[in-house]
């Protein structure tokens, strides 16, 4: 990507040296080990910025090439791969899952208020679109209530070394939904079965489909299921604030005060050999290439090797999908982004209503994140994306999505 004087594309250059002076506070504080952001404007590079380490107990920098993981960013990467397949009319959004995955026919929801897993009602199997939405009635482990304590209980997680994804797609389809589809809004594991969807519809594995149809065109040559060859150190550590499991969102601070607890590093880590491809948070790439990703969104689906998407199909896919806001639809659930102000697209969420979300930005802000504090968003009223990388779990520790919206608006001179 060209390079570009920040001036030349509306920034204050002083201003924008804040974002790297909070940058500095997030690690001299110990709350981020290291950190990466990366903004674009009208298709050119005019802010870029790196600082501390991506491995804590070696001293290796956090550095541009990092490669981290990406987790739930990961799900609008799937999202495309879907409404790719739709492009070529091999399916409709209202078509059943079951159409593709027989295991999810004959679905059962829970009842409201239910008590135990027994309780249920016969109900209409989720349409690719519940899925897309978060609106199945499938969950998370890390949420409250009866479905997901099952999932914790029989640890589906869609982790990148439990078995073959069709496997773990079966035992989803297995328990009942937390809902009739359609009546909520949760946060689930919905986009790790269209992944398996794409497989069944493509013939191709998800890791093969992503490469051939999404990474190869967009040159994003380091990202991957599994941490890419010839990558070397580069793949940083990952770290929590918490005691136990760095996905239990509700688990207590570590008792002696470390913030930055090890709980996943090079040598020893799951996504070095992946075998399960994980659509919803698999996975692993550097920031560059997820800025790839993100311009090819900005761009209506086009990029510098050919078109990925339609320009409509984009426009779709950035359109809030919900009746209302995601608050309006009774969530449960933990999500990446506020409730309230913010609807949900096709692959991310969509600014509403910036004042009731409560964080600046224009109305279209399309943006997802991950669990290890990784963020994107891209600005259609600004021509705008930007790319966060750093690798804390889980991405409730701190407010710095909020916060960093926040400076790069307040950068903005015109």
């Amino acid at each position: 990507m060209k390079m570009a004087r920040p001036q030349d594309h509306g920034f204050d250059p002083d201003r924008l040296d804040r974002i790297g002076a909070w940058m500095n506070r997030y690690v001299e504080d110990r709350k981020y080990p290291g950190s990466s952001v990366v903004i674009a404007r009208g298709g050119e590079e005019v802010y870029f910025n790196a600082t501390g380490l991506r491995n804590v107990e070696t001293g290796l920098a956090f550095e541009r090439d990092t490669v981290a993981r990406i987790y739930s960013m990961t799900k609008p990467v799937t999202s495309v791969a879907v409404m790719m397949l739709a492009e070529l009319g091999l399916f409709h959004l209202d078509a059943p899952v079951s159409d593709f995955l027989p295991a999810f026919k004959s679905m059962t929801a829970l009842v409201p208020g239910a008590e135990r897993m027994d309780q249920v009602e016969p109900c209409a199997t989720p349409t690719l679109h519940h899925l897309l939405t978060h609106t199945s009635g499938l969950s998370y482990p890390f949420n409250p209530g009866l479905l997901s304590r099952a999932m914790d209980e029989r640890k589906i997680i869609f982790g990148p070394k439990q078995g073959l994804l069709a496997g773990m797609a079966d035992q989803v389809a297995e328990l009942p939904l937390a809902f009739v589809p359609g009546s909520r809004w949760e946060y689930s594991v919905a986009i790790d079965i269209l992944g398996r969807v794409v497989e069944v519809v493509s013939g191709q594995t998800l890791d093969q489909f992503f490469k051939e149809h999404i990474f190869d065109p967009l040159g994003m040559t380091e990202t991957a299921f599994s941490v890419p060859e010839g990558t070397g150190d580069r793949f940083a550590s990952l770290y929590t604030p918490l005691a136990g499991n760095a996905m239990a969102l509700n688990a207590s601070r570590d008792g002696g005060g470390e913030t930055l607890r090890l709980t996943d590093s090079a040598g020893a880590s799951p996504f070095e050999n992946a075998t399960l491809f994980s659509g919803g948070g698999g996975l692993v790439g550097t920031i560059d290439d997820y800025l790839s990703f993100a311009e090819m969104l900005r761009r209506g689906g086009s990029s510098p090797n050919g078109r990925v998407l339609s320009r409509k199909m984009v426009d779709f896919m950035r359109m809030n999908h919900l009746p209302g806001d995601i608050a309006s639809m009774g969530p449960q659930s933990f999500a990446e982004q506020p409730m309230n102000g913010v609807g949900f697209g096709l692959g991310g969420s969509v600014v509403l209503d910036p004042a009731r979300a409560g964080t600046l930005g224009n109305v279209g802000d399309f943006s997802w994140g991950g669990m290890a504090s990784t963020f994107f968003w891209i600005d259609p009223v600004l021509d705008m994306s930007v790319v966060f990388f750093t690798q804390l779990s889980p991405s409730s520790s701190y407010p710095s999505r909020a916060e960093l919206k926040t400076l790069v608006h307040g950068a903005i001179a015109e």
